[in-house]
């Protein structure tokens, strides 16, 4: 900005830091933990909609629209720095009509306006910071900003002024930018023209990406960070099973190991963190998210049921005791998150000191348990900001438990018990601390994930009540999350579901209910789920270009309407839709299910060309189409001990492309018959 125009306008009036009471602004009436946590904060925010947007155009102001997460570490530093801040509130506010917005309850937002901020920058994350015009077009887009510059880095306090000159001096250039940037929005979510239907030779390209990115001295796929990415174990798993390359197994087992033993893994209360910031899974940001969890169990149990490794099948064993314990609510659905901080510090929930190990646990204990989980009197834990240490330490596991065993001379079953022992005790020492803020929404979405993962594991673990507790959840959210005509909503918290759901809402519940079913033959359930597809189908379906879009056609009119593909941190809506409505055409019959599916894989054909790698989900679904796979009708008495002993034979052998009918004798007609 040149100075002369500098010259041309007042400076913004000071304000002093402190203020007797607290300031008032429109979150506090919102359901969403996130927005409450901001409910105090001197930013007069407004929660999106139309209010806020009429403001802005009747005041000639822009909007000011930040995006983030209620266990977002980096969303809490800019809180503290900038929105708690009375002065750069009061420039905020004389500047900015300011909206905040829960990534988690508005999807549809957060996709859009990220799109948005990784075509201006090149990259994108939280907490999202987007300036744009009054009619919701962008003009200006980034993520974290301090509250005064520095490091290169714009602050807060510079970037209101240098809005407010721009706004006030060249306002047709913001515009053209806003209009420009709209219209690519625009052109990227218009009707494609659908491409050639997806084949098998896309399978052997995407493994050779993996292959070629994988880490073969830690596992995983990169360098730091490294999140672990479900998907790609899923798919990998699969093209194993598929006889193509013993490689694939390898890959999944050598980076689930090293997961599990890093600090990545709550090794005291189980759960996986968010991702770790380093290339060996050692230091993590330390949320836990909901989907993660899901995800991440139906990995192991699937590695478990490919290589037969117990290590594989007691992590998945945890993650659901964590779930099941902490993140559970009374009614029996699923919260969606814990956060990193506690305490304002990131991780201090998690980290442990040798000297308080050694005061708590005896000195045969503390010597066996020091050495196994690398704790040090210096600590392995370093502040972020000054790589100093503070004798705190990370929990992490370093070799196999049989190798510990012999440095120790102990016996391997004995460690084993004897550390299991240790931990309980520790479990309940760190019961005590203050815990981190628990995000309490119930998302349809990340249920109908976790609904998945637990009845899968009580068909490959012979848990009889993870299917009880998949049970519970599904019940929930079609008797509490759903219209009157039978729809889904998006969110629920404190009494009140609203959010009119999106395609994965649909898609993840379809998902779960799928997996429930082959778990307790319950028919309600597959009915369910075939009704949540007739929906989908309906609201969401492309019928010029195919595949779906995030939106349903009577929800919010945003900028551009968007259809989404690409895996994030989970599958896509489109990719899990795909192998939905194959698993629903084989148990059904029905051939216009099977070809909706492809039309998904033809309408995205193109992108997913270009980089199969980035779609693992929907190759999993194209490994599905290409086979074999086994439609499985199973015909006796439920209760009889050949029905259970058939059953349980055909979900202990690894055959994920499967699907798996009951027709009870007892039943005259069977109930199946009304759906296949």
């Amino acid at each position: 900005m040149a100075d002369k125009d500098k010259a041309n306008l007042p400076e913004l009036k000071s304000m002093p830091k402190h203020r007797a009471e607290k300031p008032y602004n429109r979150l506090g009436s919102e359901k969403s933990p996130y927005l409450l946590q901001h409910a105090d904060n001197p930013v007069n925010w407004y929660p999106w909609g139309s209010e806020a947007f009429e403001r802005a155009q009747k005041e000639d102001k822009p909007v000011f629209l930040s995006i983030g997460y209620s266990t977002c570490h980096w969303c809490h530093v800019m809180a503290h720095e900038s929105f708690e801040d009375p002065d750069v509130a009061r420039r905020m506010n004389e500047v900015f009509v300011s909206i905040k917005v829960d990534r988690e309850e508005r999807p549809d937002i957060d996709t859009l306006y990220m799109t948005v901020c990784q075509m201006m920058t090149g990259g994108g994350g939280w907490p999202l910071t987007i300036m744009m015009m009054p009619d919701k077009k962008p003009f200006f887009a980034g993520t974290y900003f301090p509250r005064e510059s520095r490091g290169g880095r714009i602050g807060m306090l510079e970037l209101i002024q240098s809005i407010r000159m721009l706004w006030t001096t060249r306002r047709a250039e913001l515009l053209s930018s806003a209009d420009q940037t709209t219209s690519t929005l625009k052109q990227m979510a218009a009707k494609a023209s659908p491409g050639d239907p997806l084949n098998a030779a896309l399978l052997d390209e995407a493994f050779r990406d993996l292959s070629a990115r994988f880490d073969s001295q830690h596992g995983g796929f990169g360098s730091a960070p490294k999140f672990p990415t479900a998907q790609n174990f899923l798919f990998l798993l699969r093209y194993w099973r598929q006889g193509r390359n013993a490689r694939a197994l390898e890959m999944v087992d050598k980076t689930l190991t090293a997961m599990r033993r890093g600090g990545i893994y709550d090794h005291i209360g189980f759960g996986f963190h968010r991702y770790s910031t380093d290339a060996r899974w050692f230091l993590p940001h330390f949320e836990k998210m909901l989907y993660d969890q899901a995800m991440l169990s139906m990995a192991y149990l699937e590695a478990f049921q490919a290589t037969g490794r117990q290590e594989h099948a007691g992590t998945a064993r945890e993650i659901c005791e964590y779930v099941l314990r902490d993140m559970t609510s009374p009614e029996g659905a699923f919260y969606a998150s814990e956060d990193a901080d506690s305490e304002g510090e990131e991780g201090k929930f998690y980290l442990w000191s040798e000297e308080e190990i050694r005061r708590i646990l005896n000195r045969d204990e503390a010597d066996l348990f020091v050495p196994v989980f690398n704790l040090s009197g210096a600590g392995n834990f370093a502040e972020e900001a000054t790589g100093r240490k503070t004798g705190k330490n990370i929990l992490y596991r370093s070799a196999p438990l049989s190798v510990l065993a012999e440095r120790l001379n102990v016996p391997e079953d004995e460690l084993e018990s004897r550390l299991n022992a240790i931990g309980y005790r520790l479990f309940g020492v760190r019961e005590k601390r203050v815990h981190p803020f628990k995000d309490d929404k119930i998302l349809a979405d990340w249920n109908g994930l976790m609904i998945a993962a637990l009845a899968r594991g009580a068909q490959g673990l012979d848990r009889p009540e993870y299917a009880a507790a998949a049970a519970a959840a599904a019940d929930f959210v079609l008797n509490r999350m759903r219209t009157p005509d039978g729809r889904i909503l998006h969110r629920h918290r404190d009494g009140q579901s609203a959010i009119k759901g999106f395609l994965d809402d649909y898609a993840f519940m379809i998902w779960g209910l799928l997996d429930l079913y082959e778990a307790t033959f319950e028919v309600h359930y597959l009915e369910a789920a075939l009704a949540l597809n007739d929906h989908q189908i309906k609201h969401f379906w492309d019928a010029s270009g195919g595949g779906f879009f995030f939106s349903p056609d009577d929800g919010e009119a945003l900028i551009a309407r968007q259809k989404e593909v690409y895996d994030g941190a989970i599958p896509s809506g489109n990719s899990v839709a795909m192998l939905n409505l194959l698993r629903l055409a084989r148990m059904t019959g029905r051939t216009d299910l099977e070809e909706k599916a492809i039309g998904i894989g033809r309408a995205f054909s193109q992108a997913i060309r270009q980089a199969p790698s980035a779609y693992m989900q929907l190759m999993a679904a194209v490994d599905f189409i290409r086979g074999p796979s086994h439609e499985v009708v199973i015909t006796g008495d439920p209760l009889g001990a050949d029905t259970k002993a058939m059953t349980r034979a055909l979900r202990t052998i690894y055959l994920p492309n499967k699907v798996v009918l009951l027709s009870p004798t007892q039943e005259m007609p069977p109930e199946i018959g009304r759906i296949a």
